[in-house]
């Protein structure tokens, strides 16, 4: 697996792996109804490309195949987390979080997780600050406002 950064022309296939994930990782935790308002096959490109470009954005592949992007702002948000529905539970979701804690100077790291991302999270030391109820496309969601501290330099 090899780690890149983030370029405007890999902005369509990562839109479909972001779909492709929402709709099949996500069904188990989340209503038709809200998968389809959560990524409803009509993105604003230039905003996602626009926000992509601002935060530190990497992209996992393997022999050219994308398994999963993420990225993170600089003051330690971690706005997006997608792997692959094929490539669930393989190290990619954590290579990318790794590698971009790693490169970020922020005293904490935060993220709105999913139902289903919240074991992953909980998993890699960040604690739940509360549950929130989010409005997506006039349909209500639950996810958690997570946080967990950026580890000490001496």
């Amino acid at each position: 697996m090899r780690l890149a950064p983030y370029h405007s022309r890999d902005l369509m296939q990562m839109l479909q792996l972001f779909d492709r994930t929402v709709h099949i990782v996500n069904a188990a935790d989340y209503t038709q109804e809200q998968l389809n308002a959560w990524s409803d096959g009509q993105p604003d490109l230039e905003r996602w490309d626009q926000s992509l470009q601002v935060h530190h954005t990497l992209l996992a592949w393997q022999g050219g195949e994308l398994l999963g992007f993420a990225d993170m702002a600089a003051d330690g948000y971690l706005d997006r987390l997608y792997v692959s529905a094929d490539c669930q539970h393989r190290g990619v979701g954590t290579a990318l979080c790794d590698a971009l804690e790693g490169a970020c100077s922020a005293p904490a790291f935060t993220t709105h997780a999913s139902i289903t991302a919240k074991p992953f999270f909980l998993r890699r030391g960040y604690r739940v600050l509360y549950p929130q109820k989010v409005m997506c496309r006039g349909v209500e969601m639950t996810n958690f406002v997570m946080q967990k501290d950026a580890p000490k330099t001496d």
